[in-house]
């Protein structure tokens, strides 16, 4: 009887050992938020190209902004509506590496090339520091 003890015991602390950890990263990312974000992403991408051409149009000038910043911007609509299309059409699935991930890359690592998770939001914010402190 001491013998089935010990052995019961040995396997429930082996078990508790290979557990895995109860909250994992992928964790926040599920089938909802995934469904969310195809729909923002598919219906306010056209956010996307009034803010890169201000964003070029801050950082390299009006002659970078009206020439290669519309179709950057352009570009990136584009690619936010057949994401966000995707996402809408797999949003019960776990298709992107084997997780609710979003499809378009981070933009963390690509400071400059890579996407937010959700389109950027329009705002009456102006460019003059007199309006709002940083």
């Amino acid at each position: 009887m001491k013998n089935l003890v010990v052995l019961v015991l040995v396997l429930a602390c082996a078990r508790v050992a290979v557990a895995d950890i109860q909250d994992p990263p992928s964790n926040d990312y599920g089938p909802t938020r995934k469904l969310g974000r195809g729909l923002s992403n598919f219906f306010l991408a056209p956010a996307e190209i009034t803010v890169t051409v201000a964003t070029i149009n801050t950082h390299e000038g009006n002659a970078a902004a009206a020439g290669y910043g519309v179709v950057r911007a352009v570009g990136r609509s584009a690619t936010r509506h057949i994401a966000g299309f995707l996402e809408i059409i797999t949003w019960a699935a776990p298709v992107w590496r084997s997780s609710y991930y979003p499809l378009l890359p981070s933009d963390i690592p690509y400071i400059h090339a890579g996407y937010s998770e959700f389109p950027p939001e329009l705002g009456n914010e102006s460019k003059y520091p007199y309006v709002r402190d940083y």
